[in-house]
């Protein structure tokens, strides 16, 4: 792997049917023209996930974008006189197609999919209007995803470069004012809970290392649920500005909680609380700075499995600034976050009406028309 070069295209990247070059690898041009002797995947071709945790999901080949297959992908490339490549997508991302390949998959171990059971998928194909049309209604709601994506994306970019502008010199503020301390001078810490998650709403959500790292915000409704008592609801409830970061899985990974939930935070989370929101924020961009990230990677322990216990995530040390600058940096970054949390929830409730439109357009039930009508209101 490198940090630039063409994109490779794994598993893990197309979980959400759409291919996230933010998140995903790169390969070097030599490895980029190894692997796609066979095939240059190009806009118009779906990459699809034949094996692992994330199978059987397509996403699209994003426009002008270089990328090869990893190891449990493989490239589809639908004939453009009799399949609209965007409805192919929606219609194996279906829940019909969801249940037949999980009825088909192969392997003891890991989940799979072999070649010969991807070629002989079934697949309904109304005429090429009718799947031209069903594509444009839905693919409108993936656009206005991705533009609260993006919005989401910028808001927390800008949240980061507050930070430095605000602690990484001390803007407007006297440096003798800064004490030198450890984290934990400004924050308690606590150990989560253990239970087993499940998808089933039982009881509150169940926060996991998994929900908080792989973006700088938590996506709510794609955390899983556990069931708990009464007690143990009081002492791990979650509240607005608890920080919480990973001691195994991938430790030193953090989050904020930033909206109120109905949520505790399971046993490889530790939660850091603080005196203030003010505080809080400012412990939350820390945790995402270089310094500490640095600090969390040579400190991590573990023969088997990195690792950091509660002393030595908040053991990083660190200059403290008045608690006014806290103050200021709270006020010109909670905007931002808001931004950020309203298009977070936008796209939420595209995505949840882009997911009920979507089986009932695939078997009829529901008109094109009616549809776009549909969405057209619900904009």
């Amino acid at each position: 792997m490198t940090t630039d070069g063409p994109y490779v295209a794994r598993t893990q990247d197309v979980v959400t049917g759409i291919f996230r070059t933010d998140k995903a690898a790169r390969v070097s041009f030599e490895t980029y023209q190894d692997r796609i002797k066979r095939a240059e995947p190009k806009r118009g071709d779906l990459l699809y996930s034949r094996e692992g945790t994330y199978f059987g999901i397509a996403a699209e080949v994003p426009t002008d974008v270089q990328v090869c297959l990893g190891q449990r992908m493989v490239l589809i490339r639908p004939n453009p006189e009799k399949v609209n490549f965007r409805f192919l997508r929606y219609w194996l991302n279906s829940p019909v197609m969801a249940a037949h390949v999980h009825g088909h998959r192969d392997g003891s171990v890991a989940e799979r999919l072999n070649l010969p059971t991807i070629r002989s998928l079934p697949v309904i194909l109304p005429g090429l209007a009718e799947q031209d049309a069903v594509a444009s209604v839905l693919g409108a709601l993936d656009d206005k995803i991705a533009v609260n994506q993006n919005i989401a994306a910028t808001a927390d970019a800008l949240s980061h470069a507050l930070f430095s502008q605000h602690f990484d010199t001390p803007a407007g503020s006297d440096p003798s004012d800064w004490t030198p301390g450890v984290l934990s001078d400004i924050c308690s810490t606590q150990y989560g809970y253990t239970a087993t998650s499940t998808a089933a709403p039982v009881g509150p959500r169940f926060l996991r290392v998994k929900d908080i790292n792989k973006n700088n915000w938590i996506a709510w409704p794609e955390v899983p649920y556990c069931e708990i008592d009464d007690r143990g609801l009081d002492k791990y409830r979650l509240s607005v500005g608890d920080l919480l970061v990973a001691r195994m899985a991938d430790p030193g990974k953090s989050a904020i909680v930033e909206e109120e939930t109905d949520a505790v935070f399971a046993s490889y989370l530790v939660r850091l609380k603080t005196a203030s929101l003010a505080h809080s924020y400012f412990v939350w961009g820390f945790l995402k700075s270089d310094a500490y990230r640095k600090y969390s990677e040579s400190a991590r322990s573990g023969s088997v499995q990195a690792n950091m216990n509660a002393k030595v995530i908040v053991g990083a040390q660190l200059l403290i600034p008045p608690t006014e600058l806290m103050e200021t940096y709270l006020g010109a970054v909670m905007p931002l976050r808001r931004r950020l949390t309203v298009s977070l929830r936008e796209s939420d409730a595209l995505t949840a009406l882009r997911d009920t439109l979507l089986p009932q357009l695939m078997s009829g039930r529901l008109r094109v028309k009616d549809a776009e009508k549909i969405v057209e209101d619900y904009a």
